[in-house]
Formats: structure tokens, sequence, C-alpha cells
């Protein structure tokens, strides 16, 4: 690495040489980590930075070596619907007893993520003696799946709402929407059981066929 080339563009005669270290640091490792930080900025508000940060710090590896107290207390105020003023109070006191308590305890030594961190809560029953701690995991697990289900309703959105449909009620956009995205929900429930059940619901001029 500590050979010498040319600098790109130059020729021999002109003198300027740089290592291969300095090639391959410089000019393609540093450039390709500032497009990424730049394409994750772009991305990534600066909330959503803050979310993901704070959840970081429910980390149970290496003896939950991310947890910081203050960035949790965080996460909890910026979930403000699911904790009054009175739960940050307790929270503040549950995080303090609650890492002290988990890194002494050995069932706790094998979770690798915050799933198999909640499940060892629920099993060693710790989940009632630290329920704001849990209630923040529960909405970090949450979490994924929330931006994921978002995701593809308007994924969804766009499918359904072509320019022959725009002028469509929501009601009935709401409807063909919960359709395509629970399809496979939809899939496993038999027609005549609709069919019979749309019947039931008023008398009707014409009646529907059951095949």
């Amino acid at each position: 690495m500590e050979d010498k080339i040319p600098v790109w563009g130059r020729s021999r005669r002109e003198g300027q040489w740089i290592t291969y270290y300095h090639h391959y640091h410089a000019e393609i490792f540093i450039v390709v980590i500032d497009l990424i930080a730049i394409e994750m900025n772009n991305r990534f508000t600066e909330t959503t930075t803050e979310l993901l940060t704070c959840i970081s710090c429910l980390d149970p590896r290496n003896s939950f070596s991310r947890f910081h107290h203050a960035k949790l207390l965080r996460l909890a105020e910026i979930y403000y619907d699911d904790f009054s003023i009175q739960d940050l109070q307790v929270l503040k006191e549950q995080l303090h007893t609650y890492i002290h308590d988990v890194r002494r305890c050995s069932d706790f030594v094998e979770c690798d993520d915050l799933a198999s961190l909640a499940v060892k809560l629920v099993e060693s029953r710790k989940h009632l003696v630290f329920p704001l701690v849990y209630r923040l995991i529960e909405l970090a697990l949450i979490l994924p799946v929330a931006t994921t289900s978002v995701e593809r309703s308007f994924s969804a959105m766009n499918i359904i709402k072509t320019d022959l449909r725009n002028k469509i009620r929501d009601e009935w956009l709401n409807d063909m929407m919960i359709c395509y995205i629970e399809r496979q929900v939809f899939e496993t429930i038999n027609d005549e059981a609709i069919l019979v059940r749309f019947q039931n619901m008023q008398n009707r001029r014409i009646q529907l066929s059951l095949r």
C-alpha cells in the first residue's frame, strides 16, 4: 500500500506521485462514504434520524452498551401520546433501575435484538416491574411495521387511483385500498359467504345468484 503511483491525469514527468493507500483512502473510500452520507441525509429527515438513534439505545447487545438514559427519555417525549408528564417522571427512575437489573441478570446475556429482549422481559415477568420501559420497547418494535404499512398504503394508492378513478369518493377509495392492501386476507374469504351477507343486509329486488 506504500508503493507509489502517478496522480491520475498527470504524466510521470511532472513528478506528482501518491501512495496506493492515499489513492484508495482519499480518492475512493472517503468519496463513497460522502456519497452514502449525502444519500442518507436526503432519505431520512433530522427527526427520523433522531428517532432511530434513540431506539438504538435499547439494543441489548454487548451488555446494553448503547444504553443512554437521556436519549431514551427523549424517545418517550417523541411518543407524547403514549407517555404523560407523570409517566416521564416515573420512567426516569425506572430506566436507572432497569439498566442495573438487566446488566446483572444472566438471562439477558443471550439477547441480541429487541424482539428477544421483549420475550425475555415477559418470561422473567420484568415487564411488570418496568412497564414503561417495556412500553418503549413495544413502540420500537411496532415502528418498522407501521412504517412499512404506510409505504404500502401510498404505493397502493398510486396503483388504485389512476387517471380514470381520480373522481371517486374517498370512502370508495378507502374500501378499494383495503381490498388491495390486505388482498391475502380477502383471498381466504369464500365468495358465497360475501354474497349471503350482502343479500341479508336488506331486501333486494334481484336475488344474487350463488354458484
